[in-house]
């Protein structure tokens, strides 16, 4: 996936924002780019998993499409490496197709961004290039 630094900002600064929960969002993208991102709220408020509420994941997703857009997820990890969980894999399993964007901010240090495809239970690290909007 290719992202703008400044969305990439966008969603390194709500990772930080939410922690030490886990934050989450979609992403619309076009072409292999990303070209908006949503910031949802994690109704779970909790640092071990997200959810996002069906009303808003609808709307969000809704506008995507309407947009004539890929879907993209995107999650922080606040207390772990940004691997697919088992919780991200349950999840994956509704959404195939969808790409995942998962942040790592455990440390508080720089994060750790890495990009999955998650297809058959089975994960799958891709490659994130950053640059110019």
């Amino acid at each position: 996936m290719d992202i703008a630094a400044d969305l990439l900002e966008q969603i390194v600064e709500h990772a930080r924002r939410e922690a030490p929960n886990e934050c989450c969002g979609l992403i619309a993208v076009r072409d292999g780019r990303a070209v908006e991102v949503f910031e949802a709220e994690n109704v779970a408020a909790s640092p071990f998993r997200f959810e996002i509420d069906g009303k808003e994941l609808l709307e969000l997703t809704q506008r995507i499409d309407d947009a004539g857009a890929d879907l993209a997820i995107y999650h922080s990890h606040t207390r772990s490496d940004p691997i697919p969980s088992q919780t991200d894999m349950n999840f994956a399993a509704l959404w195939p197709g969808a790409e995942w964007l998962i942040i790592g901010v455990a440390g508080g240090g720089e994060p750790d961004i890495r990009h999955w495809r998650i297809v058959d239970g089975e994960a799958e690290q891709a490659e994130v290039r950053v640059g110019a909007a």
